[in-house]
C-alpha cells in the first residue's frame, strides 16, 4: 500500500487519480488552510487522520512517503496576477516544499504550477526551482556540478495541455517528477492523444436561468451588439446586409452558419464564437485582449469562471413564418422540412430563433477539471468555482502517477 501525502491539497485531484487507477494507498496527511476546500474534500473522501491547515505549522512525517504530491500558489507566478515571483510571500511557499523533500526523503514528488513559472524573473526563478530539486540528473541529462543543497533526485519536467490528454480544456501547466536517486529513474511523460471530446460533451442538458447572461452584458462583449446570422443568399430574392457569402466548404455543406462577434484585439477587431465555443468575459472593455474564443474547448478555467458558452435557444413548436418584404434578420439553422422552391420570392424568419451565451455551472467545469459526476460539494457557486479553477485536471495527473508507477 502506498504512503501518500499532499500539501496544497486543495479538492483532491491527487486521490482522484490515485483511485481512478485502482492504487491502494493510506493517507498520510493532506493540508490545505481554505476551508471551503477542506469542506469538500471530508465531504467526498472522508478527514484525513491528519489534516493541518498551514503548511509551515504541520509535521513533517519521520518514514519516508512513497509519493509527495505539491502544487504551490500559483499566484506568484501567474502571467494574470502581478509577477511578483519570490518577493510575494506566496511564491517563499516552494522553499517549504523543498524543506519536505529534504526531510522526509520521499520515493517521488510531483509538483504542479502554472505555465507562467517559466518566464518568472526572466527565467531563474525555475531555472532555481529545477537546481535545487534535481541534483543528479535533469530530464535525462546528468548534472556534473550540482549547487551544494540540491536535493539528490532525477527530475523531469514538461509543459502539459489538458487538451492534448483527453480533456476539452486548453489549460497549459508545468509538471517537475522527481525521483529519489536510489529508484529506477526511466521515467517518460504521457504521449498526446488526439481530443475526440468537445466543450459541448460535458454541457449539462438542463441549465438553471441564473446561469445565462443579461441582453445588455451580451451587449457589452459582442462586437456589433446584436446578434449576426449569415446565411446562403440563394435563399432569398433580395440580398440585404445580412445576407452574406458562405466562405467555407463546411458551411456551404450546412447551409447556413450562425455565429456572433466577439470583442477582440485582434486586425478584424473581434473574433467568431459559434454555438459549443467558449468565451472568456474577463476584463471585457479590455482593448489588448485577444484569445477571448475557444473553438469547441473550454479556454483556461479560472477561480471566478469568467467563461461562458454560447447555445442555442430554440422553441421550435412556434416555427417558421414567412415574410412579404424581402428582410430577413436571421435564417434556422434547420431547414429540411422547408421547401425553398415553393417560397422563392419571399423571406424566412424563425421567430424566437437565437443563440445565447450563458456562464459555465459549476458542474461543468468540475466536469473540465475530470472530476466524475460522483464528486459533489455542499458550497456555494463561488467556492465551487474558485475550488475547480485551483484543482488540477485528474485524467493529467492520472497519466503521470500511472507512469510514474509502471503500473
Amino acid at each position: 500500500m502506498l504512503k501518500v501525502g499532499s500539501d496544497f491539497s486543495g479538492v483532491g485531484a491527487f486521490n482522484q487519480a490515485l483511485t481512478r487507477l485502482g492504487v491502494e494507498y493510506q493517507e498520510i496527511f493532506a493540508c490545505d488552510m481554505d476551508k471551503y476546500a477542506r469542506q469538500t474534500f471530508i465531504h467526498n473522501y472522508g478527514e484525513p487522520k491528519y489534516y493541518p491547515t498551514n503548511v509551515y505549522d504541520r509535521e513533517i512525517p519521520l518514514e519516508s512517503l512513497d509519493i509527495y504530491m505539491t502544487s504551490p500558489p500559483c499566484q506568484a507566478f501567474s502571467l494574470a496576477g502581478k509577477r511578483l515571483g519570490k518577493d510575494d510571500k506566496r511564491g517563499i511557499l516552494f522553499f517549504n516544499s523543498y524543506e519536505f523533500i529534504q526531510k522526509n526523503n520521499p520515493r517521488f514528488f510531483i509538483f504542479e504550477n502554472v505555465k507562467g513559472l517559466l518566464s518568472d524573473d526572466g527565467g531563474n526563478t525555475f531555472s532555481e526551482w529545477v537546481n535545487l530539486l534535481g541534483g543528479k540528473s535533469i530530464n535525462g541529462l546528468p548534472i556534473l556540478f550540482p549547487y551544494d543543497n540540491a536535493l539528490p533526485y532525477h527530475l523531469y519536467w514538461q509543459v502539459l495541455n489538458a487538451k492534448h490528454h483527453g480533456v476539452p480544456q486548453n489549460r497549459e501547466r508545468v509538471f517537475l517528477i522527481g525521483i529519489r536517486d536510489d529508484k529506477d529513474n526511466n521515467f517518460r511523460f504521457p504521449v498526446e492523444e488526439h481530443l475526440s471530446k468537445r466543450l459541448k460533451d460535458v454541457l449539462e442538458e438542463e441549465v438553471d436561468d441564473k446561469y445565462f447572461l443579461s441582453e445588455k452584458m451580451i451587449e457589452y462583449i459582442s462586437s456589433t451588439g446584436t446578434k449576426t446570422f449569415y446565411y446562403k443568399p440563394e435563399f432569398l430574392s433580395n440580398e440585404t446586409e445580412f445576407a452574406k457569402p458562405i466562405t467555407t466548404a463546411q458551411d456551404k455543406r450546412a447551409g447556413t452558419t450562425n455565429y456572433l462577434k466577439i470583442k477582440s484585439a485582434t486586425s478584424k477587431g473581434y473574433e467568431e464564437a459559434r454555438e459549443g465555443d467558449s468565451i472568456n468575459f474577463s476584463v471585457p472593455n479590455s482593448e489588448t485582449r485577444r484569445g477571448r474564443v475557444g473553438k469547441g474547448v473550454a479556454q483556461t478555467l479560472d477561480t471566478g469562471c469568467n467563461q461562458g458558452v454560447m447555445v442555442g435557444d430554440y422553441r421550435k413548436d412556434e416555427g417558421f413564418r414567412w415574410r412579404e418584404d424581402g428582410n430577413s434578420p436571421c435564417l434556422h439553422t434547420q431547414l429540411k422540412d422547408i421547401d425553398f422552391n415553393e417560397k422563392r420570392g419571399q423571406s424566412a424568419i424563425y421567430i424566437n430563433n437565437e443563440y445565447r451565451i450563458r456562464r459555465l455551472t459549476p458542474r461543468e467545469c468540475f466536469r473540465l477539471m475530470d472530476f466524475p459526476d460522483t464528486f459533489t460539494w455542499t458550497v456555494s457557486d463561488s467556492q465551487a468555482y474558485k475550488q475547480a479553477g485551483n484543482s488540477i485536471v485528474v485524467r493529467v495527473l492520472e497519466k503521470i502517477i500511472k507512469n510514474l508507477l509502471q503500473i
